[in-house]
């Protein structure tokens, strides 16, 4: 596999490239995975790597952990700092975006009994538990708000501008790429806005970071959760909290821990023993993700891949595309919804059909404020053909499920 030397656009559409991306993943042909949002699978560079980890962690046992991890995970750090565009010092390995979005929702110490807290309902439901929490943690009111369907960049700057207004109050949360239908918000507008207010916003990276073309500094944020384990292509367990330098006071070290010093970020992560392997795994994922081209070729790929069904489905007159025809504003993941199919028992019927009839795997989501829907997520090693399928097969769903 060779990286390719035309510009992403065109390298979106070298189908003999990516086929030999493809290659470089064992997949199942026993179906067309169109399910790739809840965790992304290790080429196998990674996967023999994470293996050959295992193996060395079995055989050194403590030793490893007393001795060199923390030198090669303080390296392994320094990596993905440079990458995300930010510094060492800035970032704190964890095992995964679902943790370090806790961790700092937990932890952010500026809240008083009358502040409030605010999401969204595409925000990620453990992400809005964590928030509910701070009702009783922090005595703070929770108050919840919904992306308008459908959706635009104005009427998403919109409706975060009259929230920010009539609650002033807050703390925020903000998903770059929400989990449930794909949709991207321009998170600097919104940060910047609530910044004019005095709002501090967190966000969640866990799906954007190794999806879409973008560095920590392009988010404006000084709070921020990521996942390796999803579009970087790292093992299960692994991802990283952000904190901007002069922010770090505002977090509380995790549980009063005493491991590291209250000035080092690593401090605010506390896991105990756990499996260091795909730690030590995360230097060869970003090795792969950088013969791929980086953000730049996959998130053109990735685009790509989503636009040849989306666009295949648009004559389709009672089905719904939950994002919109703005390329800043989705990635890979765009779910959809039979008119009149809002129910879970509707979503999860035209799934388990799609499955059952086309051997196409994908997952119902719910949350969206005008119900539930189907998410479709291209990877890496989804190829013309399988989206095409897909596109064919929701003609059949949309005359079968016809309300």
């Amino acid at each position: 596999m060779k990286a390719p030397t035309a510009g992403p656009a065109e390298a979106a559409r070298d189908e003999r490239f990516w086929q030999s991306v493809a290659r470089q993943y064992r997949v199942s042909e026993e179906f067309v995975n169109l399910e790739n949002g809840y965790y992304g699978i290790m080429p196998e560079p990674v996967r023999r790597a994470h293996a050959q980890h295992v193996d060395h962690l079995n055989a050194l046992n403590s030793r490893l952990l007393r001795t060199t991890y923390k030198t090669q995970a303080d390296q392994i750090r320094a990596r993905i700092a440079a990458v995300a565009g930010v510094s060492k010092e800035e970032i704190a390995l964890t095992r995964g975006g679902t943790e370090a979005l806790q961790l700092l929702i937990a932890g952010y110490r500026r809240l008083r009994p009358g502040d409030a807290v605010m999401y969204a309902d595409l925000d990620y439901y453990s992400m809005q538990y964590a928030m509910n929490w701070l009702r009783d943690r922090r005595g703070v009111d929770v108050v919840r708000i919904a992306i308008p369907e459908p959706a635009s960049r104005q009427a998403v700057l919109d409706t975060y501008a009259k929230a920010l207004r009539d609650h002033p109050r807050v703390q925020l949360l903000l998903s770059h790429m929400n989990n449930r239908t794909g949709l991207v918000l321009p998170v600097r507008e919104i940060t910047e806005l609530a910044r004019s207010h005095g709002v501090d916003v967190i966000v969640d990276a866990a799906h954007s970071w190794g999806q879409l073309d973008f560095t920590i500094p392009d988010l404006g944020a000084d709070f921020a959760g990521f996942s390796l384990h999803k579009w970087m292509g790292a093992p299960l367990g692994v991802g990283f909290l952000y904190i901007r330098g002069d922010r770090l006071a505002d977090i509380d070290p995790a549980f009063a821990d005493e491991t590291y010093p209250a000035d080092d970020i690593r401090s605010r992560v506390h896991a105990g023993t756990c499996d260091v392997a795909p730690v030590l795994s995360v230097p060869t994922a970003l090795d792969f993700h950088q013969r791929l081209g980086g953000n730049p070729v996959k998130q053109a790929r990735l685009r790509y891949l989503r636009d040849r069904w989306v666009e295949q489905a648009r004559d389709i007159g009672n089905l719904e595309l939950l994002t919109p025809n703005d390329p800043s504003m989705y990635g890979a993941i765009t779910s959809f919804r039979v008119a009149g199919r809002t129910s879970e028992a509707d979503n999860t019927g035209i799934a388990q059909y799609l499955f059952d009839q086309y051997r196409i795997f994908t997952v119902r989501r719910g949350g969206p404020v005008k119900g539930d829907c189907v998410r479709v997520t291209p990877a890496l090693f989804t190829l013309p053909e399988h989206t095409d399928r897909f596109a064919l097969a929701l003609r059949n769903v949309a005359r079968r499920f016809r309300a």
